[in-house]
């Protein structure tokens, strides 16, 4: 019955399926190991941001990577208060308002760094945020990369003068008049009545687009494995059933021509003759039946 598994056909069709099977189940397993790497890497660099582990000199911490993104630093220099900007539409703890960013020139010369001293609600106003320290001060908290565009939700051009949509290099070496640092740092601690602006993740590197497309290829991947295992089943189970109905007609072209079907013009012309002679043989019978009572004999056996 399932000699056929052995055909050229077969043999390919079989070969197919073992080889896939096996392929989609490894792609899979690959495709969701990686979205779990990076789950593994969004918590650890919540927790790094929220972490609020010895700071060490910024110097040490650049030039920024993912490992130290989110650690604690500290710089020491002198507040740039007439180069104060204002990055509006922020959102803290479900309320609107806006950073408050003051660039900070480093005591060793390098380039200055964007420092976010806090958040106020309410729309961007110059005059609410209080002056940072005079003097030479240290400045500590959590170093973070510099924003992309494409991630910001809020406004990001045609903003009035003293203020910022994006929080990096590329927009602030159009606004400062002197280098600039592509990372930026949002103080532990901040002034009354600013709140502190905690830090973030970086992107790339958690839970964003790719790792859920990591996630949809792995139920593709395993989709893939079930179907061709639901192909094989169909097409084995259609040679059966062509197998079986051959088999069929065979035995009953062996046992001869089949019995005329019902309604043909054949099946009626049988029945008209088997009519024909059941009253042929009736009548017979009842003239010798008659015959017999005339004589008194018996009447010959039908």
């Amino acid at each position: 019955m399932y000699r056929f598994l052995l055909t050229p056909r077969w043999w390919a069709i079989n070969l197919f399926v073992v080889l896939s099977i096996p392929v989609c189940l490894i792609a899979g397993t690959w495709q969701l190991a990686r979205f779990e790497d990076q789950v593994d890497s969004h918590r650890e660099q919540q927790e790094r941001a929220e972490a609020t582990d010895a700071p060490r000199p910024l110097a040490e911490l650049l030039p920024l990577t993912t490992e130290t993104v989110g650690r604690q630093a500290e710089v020491t220099g002198t507040y740039d208060v007439e180069q104060q900007l204002l990055v509006p539409e922020r959102m803290l703890e479900g309320k609107r308002g806006y950073f408050v960013l003051t660039p900070l020139r480093p005591a060793d010369g390098g380039p200055a760094v964007p420092v976010v001293r806090g958040w106020l609600p309410g729309a961007a106003d110059d005059a609410a945020p209080p002056a940072p320290p005079e003097g030479e001060v240290t400045v500590t908290g959590a170093l973070q990369a510099a924003e992309s565009p494409s991630k910001v939700t809020t406004p990001t051009t045609g903003l009035p003068a003293g203020q910022l949509g994006v929080i990096g290099a590329a927009s602030l070496i159009n606004v400062l008049p002197y280098d600039v640092s592509d990372s930026w740092i949002t103080v532990r601690d901040a002034e009354e009545p600013m709140a502190a602006v905690p830090a973030e993740a970086p992107t790339g590197t958690g839970l964003d687009m790719d790792a859920f497309q990591n996630l949809g290829y792995t139920a593709e991947w395993f989709v893939f494995a079930a179907f061709a295992v639901f192909m094989w089943f169909r097409l084995f189970r259609r040679e059966v059933e062509s197998q079986h109905d051959a088999e069929l007609e065979r035995l009953l072209t062996d046992a001869g021509t089949p019995a005329a079907e019902p309604g043909t013009a054949a099946a009626t012309a049988t029945a008209d003759a088997g009519t024909a002679g059941t009253v042929a043989g009736t009548a017979t019978t009842a003239d010798a039946s008659d015959a017999a009572v005339r004589t008194g004999s018996p009447a010959p056996p039908a």
